[in-house]
């Protein structure tokens, strides 16, 4: 079985890589053999495993929601087949911007150099949703980059970006690295969203804790929306496959809170919320196992 993460520095990829090495502990009773790989993101894995070029993937519940109403990149082709497993953790979409840009509200980014994520990411959709409830159009109003979340930190520390959109969770490696640099950078509030929230279900408010990077500009917690992360796979994984990674998910769940921060509240009730595609039967198995569903 094949998992599809994301980037090395976010949460996905060890998530992934965790996933596959306790089913991988259970080969003699389930006969499974996992692996996790980089991939670019929430669209790339949907797609993938809607192909069956990967069998399950992590992706933002936004995507996973647009994947199954045809909306977005699935603009009047609902993709009926995509299956839900369980949610991990809280994503919030975060702007990192240089303290010597001026950047301290959405309008500032206009004429600005703003990375707002790679093609198939889902950081680039939230950026643009965001952007275009200020709005300010990505495509005319500023200088719109479409750097891998990696690489946006280097760019940043060197000048060469004045800030960046990345939705995770938090802490997280690359905005770690944004902050940690010669140039002083900020999270800039991400506010004013009533319509966007009002008309995509999938999002919520959210507080990026400045007190897990010691070194940002900000004082204070900074506001902005987010939703949660979804591991998906697709009808034509058998349930015995489905029931067997996420059984092993569930009863190993105090080893895996402990691989990221991001990751340390969840719960096996957690893992049902969130969810925006239909519940896979062999997930749908094992949590009707442990009295989470009727």
């Amino acid at each position: 079985m094949t998992i599809g993460t994301g980037g090395v520095t976010g949460v996905y990829y060890p998530a992934g890589q965790a996933i596959a090495t306790m089913v991988n502990a259970q080969q003699d009773t389930y006969h499974i053999k996992a692996s996790a790989e980089a991939t670019g993101g929430s669209v790339y894995n949907i797609n993938a495993v809607l192909s069956g070029d990967l069998d399950f993937g992590i992706a933002q519940s936004d995507r996973g929601h647009q994947a199954w109403h045809g909306l977005a990149d699935w603009e009047g082709d609902p993709q009926t087949r995509l299956r839900s497993v369980f949610s991990l953790h809280p994503e919030i979409v975060t702007l990192v911007a240089a303290e010597d840009s001026g950047i301290r509200e959405l309008d500032d980014l206009r004429g600005k150099r703003v990375n707002i994520g790679n093609p198939g990411s889902g950081h680039r959709g939230n950026a643009t949703d965001a952007l275009r409830t200020a709005g300010i159009d990505p495509e005319t109003d500023l200088s719109a980059q479409s750097l891998k979340a990696a690489d946006a930190p280097k760019m940043l520390q060197d000048g060469r970006i004045d800030a960046f959109f990345y939705t995770v969770g938090h802490p997280n490696g690359a905005i770690n690295e944004a902050t940690a640099g010669k140039r002083t950078v900020r999270f800039v509030p991400i506010t004013g969203m009533g319509q966007l929230l009002q008309e995509a279900p999938y999002y919520s408010t959210a507080t990026i804790p400045v007190a897990k990077y010691p070194r940002v500009a900000n004082t204070n917690d900074v506001e902005s929306i987010g939703m949660v992360t979804t591991f998906l796979t697709s009808d034509a994984v058998s349930e015995e496959a489905v029931y067997s990674l996420t059984k092993e998910v569930v009863s190993q769940i105090d080893e895996f809170r402990t691989l990221h921060p991001a990751l340390e509240s969840l719960t096996p009730a957690g893992m049902l919320e969130g969810l925006t595609a239909p519940i896979h039967p062999g997930a749908e198995r094992c949590f009707r196992e442990l009295g989470l569903l009727p």
